[in-house]
């Protein structure tokens, strides 16, 4: 959410922003609601004080046995005219509201200038992509071969975008959730939460979720929302809370499922699990002071990209432009695995800084440990990693010809020393 006192003090460098993220100017029109809304608010206070100076002038003469009719017909008429001004107050209020609810977060100014993911800024690689001696396989032809990957069936009870993993395709899911959760856990300082997985508007509201991507969720005929990523209960674990500086930052890892209707990827990889509607994964989220954050943002990509060094996968680390962030972010970073059945990097994690946008929502707070009064957190939010993509990843990186698929030495203790996903035995 934007803070009307920012626009009103800095128009320009409001719409700048916005022109970064393609959008119109809007600071002029949002400055005039702003102006009506504060006029309707100083007409009722003037009302107020005068309907205050008014009673007591109405005690006085009763108390001096004086007749107050007259008074007390100005004080009537002053409660018609003070609801009146009240009432509008409080529909300009709300007209502001909903102009700004539905603005996206500002980019940071080291953000590149883009309209889509064609202007992200790669920053840096890490490992080298395998050389097959082979045609390599996607993930589908793999796991449908090993009979452990089932999209056919989970189609006929569920519909598209849904998967069957079975055997050791489910276990090796399962050893990937373990490993990320003890990495985060144990070496990245993040504190393991089991959240809850259906929230209410208020929730998804705090994040930037509500009201303009409702369409991208799905919703329980008895009013809950299925998150569509951790990131909901994560960040609301300080809605509405006033933190002590001393106590920041806070870092939280959740491993859950996430819903997602997927309402703008109709047709886009309709193959496989790169894009379902249920999926886990592994979320990172910090609570931190404004001086905290750029080096926490940083910190939090290098624990994602960390997950991907130890299991021996090829990645690429992107700035996304302006045009490609998500609504509440200030800055993002991507990072993209090596898919060779693919031939081409898929995004495994978003990092975002998502400065005090989502706090201003959600009214999280903390007492600076110097001065007076409290400051809006910042929040960062990102994938440590998407389970499933990478296991799509391990699948296509580690193949091997004969159809087996080798287990990534940090996975193996997961496995119960298991190093290799033997092929089906050949069909006589």
């Amino acid at each position: 959410m934007h803070d009307i006192r920012f626009i009103r003090e800095n128009p320009e460098a409001f719409d700048s922003g916005l022109k970064k993220r393609n959008l119109a100017p809007l600071s002029a029109e949002l400055l005039e609601v702003d102006k009506r809304r504060r006029a309707a608010i100083s007409g009722s206070e003037t009302l107020q004080a005068k309907r205050k100076a008014l009673s007591q002038q109405i005690g006085i003469a009763k108390r001096k046995g004086e007749p107050a009719e007259t008074l007390m017909a100005e004080v009537a008429a002053l409660e018609e005219s003070l609801k009146a001004g009240e009432a509008e107050a409080a529909r300009l209020d709300e007209e502001l509201t909903h102009r700004l609810e539905v603005l996206p977060n500002l980019p940071a100014d080291d953000v590149p200038q883009g309209i889509d993911e064609h202007g992200n800024v790669e920053i840096r690689r890490f490992g080298n992509q395998r050389n097959f001696s082979f045609q390599p396989k996607d993930h589908v032809a793999i796991g449908e071969a090993l009979g452990e990957m089932d999209f056919a069936q989970a189609a006929k009870i569920s519909g598209s975008r849904f998967v069957f993993l079975k055997g050791r395709l489910a276990r090796l899911e399962r050893a990937i959730t373990q490993f990320m959760l003890d990495l985060h856990t144990e070496v990245n300082g993040y504190t393991e939460i089991d959240p809850p997985m259906l929230v209410k508007d208020a929730a998804v509201y705090g994040v930037g979720q509500l009201p303009k991507f409702a369409e991208d969720m799905f919703r329980t005929d008895n009013g809950f929302w299925l998150i569509p990523t951790a990131e909901v209960s994560l960040t609301n674990l300080v809605n509405d809370m006033v933190l002590d500086e001393k106590d920041l930052p806070l870092r939280f890892t959740a491993f859950t499922p996430c819903f997602r209707s997927e309402a703008g990827a109709a047709g886009k990889d309709t193959r496989g699990m790169i894009r379902q509607h249920q999926f886990p994964k592994v979320e990172l989220v910090s609570i931190a002071t404004p001086e905290q954050s750029e080096a926490e943002h940083q910190r939090m990509t290098a624990a994602a990209e960390e997950v991907l060094k130890r299991l021996g996968l090829a990645y690429r680390t992107l700035t996304l432009c302006s045009g490609d962030m998500g609504f509440s972010a200030r800055k993002t970073y991507d990072l993209e695995v090596w898919l060779p059945g693919q031939n081409a990097y898929r995004e495994i994690s978003s990092c975002s800084n998502c400065g005090d946008f989502q706090a201003r929502r959600m009214a999280a707070r903390y007492r600076p440990k110097e001065g007076k009064g409290t400051r809006f957190l910042h929040t960062l939010n990102g994938s440590g990693l998407a389970v499933g993509r990478t296991l799509v990843a391990i699948l296509e990186n580690y193949q091997n010809e004969d159809g087996s698929v080798t287990v990534p030495e940090a996975l193996r203790p997961y496995m119960r020393g298991v190093d290799l996903i033997p092929a089906p035995p050949a069909r006589k």
